[in-house]
């Protein structure tokens, strides 16, 4: 059984608004990123969020700007902006009682990931691992990419034209558990049949596979 609730998030003197989901018996907590443009209500990152609950994780997908703050492209891009936000979330989220002591991974995707990278590489330990679908991982600092300690999981489109070389520089900063996959066959959006399944498959196999429970002090 899932406990599933809408939330509010006060970070930065505006509040961001999410959907908080913990399956019975949850492996850990994942933290959505979303890509530019994008939103919680992404068909994609819903339908990722639903095989990973499938799994026994549990998810927040969250909006990182205001609406007001989406209209302005330039923050959409704000790598530092969309950092601070998703640090702000998980510090929220350990907070819950129904999310204490579960081990913290974070799904970016486009701009997210940068973002998701950011926040893992800040939260050291206490981020267990990393997964981006379509991401701009080298939008992400070099220090960032250095530090990073959660196992990370690249994955790409075959189809998707200058992001895999992006994501190949990315991945080579990396030092970190990290692995890079193509998905055959998949453009940027993972729209062709069974390429996004793929996605959350590994995804979910990935999550699944590098979170240990949290020893209560």
């Amino acid at each position: 059984m899932n406990t599933s609730t809408l939330v509010h998030i006060p970070v930065d003197g505006v509040t961001v608004e999410g959907m908080l989901d913990i399956p019975e018996h949850a492996l850990g907590l994942v933290l959505f990123a979303h890509g530019s443009g994008s939103s919680r209500h992404s068909p994609r990152n819903n339908y990722v969020a639903g095989v990973l609950r499938e799994a026994g994780v549990g998810t927040l997908l969250m909006d990182l700007l205001t609406p007001e703050e989406d209209r302005d492209v330039a923050q959409r891009f704000d790598i530092g902006l969309l950092t601070q936000r998703l640090l702000a979330a998980a510090r929220w989220a350990h907070g819950q009682p129904i999310a204490r002591g579960l081990p913290l991974g974070f799904f970016g995707a486009s701009t997210g990931a940068a973002a998701a990278i950011e926040a893992a590489a800040l939260l050291g330990a206490d981020a267990a691992a990393v997964v981006s679908r379509g991401g701009r991982p080298d939008l992400a600092s070099r220090a960032a990419l250095a530090n990073v300690s959660a196992p990370t999981l690249l994955l790409v489109g075959g189809w998707d034209d200058g992001v895999i070389e992006l994501n190949q520089q990315a991945y080579d900063q990396l030092a970190c558990e990290k692995e890079l996959g193509i998905v055959p066959g998949a453009t940027h959006l993972f729209e062709e049949p069974g390429t996004l399944e793929q996605v959350a498959q590994q995804a979910a196999l990935w999550f699944a596979g590098h979170f240990a429970p949290i020893p209560h002090a």
